[in-house]
């Protein structure tokens, strides 16, 4: 594993950190999206997100007209969601101490599927209770320019291509840092196909 790549104090990138067990983690993906389908939210102000997302874990990350929270079922399919696997756990929690955060317990994972043409504005992660806890990010299969700045939307980003296994860790000063990812753009990746994935991992 490279040296890791410090974006601002608190927000660590880690190279390829989690490339050796990629395919492990594409399996269990499978296994939640088979529980709890991908599907596409609706924002607050009534506009389909471009990205497909589900969820595992105890509580899993909704959005709809009424706002942005955490249920701990399925709006879908009205059942809990699935388990988070112990595989992501085990990652999240390794990866966070790695970063400075040895107490690292996530009990939320909100999985993302990117397509060509999708893409994520810049937002900040604030609808968790515990902002103590610091964000660990798993992008896997295609490319994309992930964009980090400061506590202000009106902050100055810097810009880094994510590529397949590396892992974003931030928290402390930048935990409400204002993130997103430019638009993924056509291609083929030999394990994902022409698709991105990431998990992005909560205490809630």
């Amino acid at each position: 594993m490279t040296d890791p790549e410090h974006l601002a104090p608190g927000a660590v990138l880690f190279r390829a950190a989690v490339e050796p067990v990629a395919r492990d983690l594409l399996t269990e993906i499978g296994r939640v999206i088979a529980c709890s389908p991908l599907r596409k939210v609706m924002t607050p102000m009534g506009k389909p997100m471009s990205v497909e997302m589900t969820n595992c874990g105890e509580v899993g990350w909704v959005s709809d007209r009424t706002g942005y929270r955490y249920e701990s079922n399925d709006p879908i399919t009205g059942k809990p969601w699935p388990r988070m696997p112990h595989q992501f756990q085990s990652i999240a929690t390794s990866m966070a101490q790695r970063a400075g955060y040895p107490r690292f317990e996530p009990d939320a994972c909100l999985l993302n599927r990117y397509s060509p043409g999708s893409k994520m504005g810049l937002h900040q992660d604030r609808d968790e209770s515990d902002l103590s806890q610091p964000i660990v990010s798993v992008s896997l299969g295609l490319p994309i320019t992930f964009k980090f700045g400061g506590s202000r939307r009106t902050d100055r980003a810097v810009s880094v291509v994510l590529h397949h296994g590396d892992v974003v860790v931030f928290g402390g000063s930048s935990r409400l840092a204002f993130h997103g990812v430019g638009t993924l753009r056509k291609g083929m990746h030999e394990v994902t196909g022409s698709y991105r994935y990431n998990l992005t991992f909560r205490r809630v």
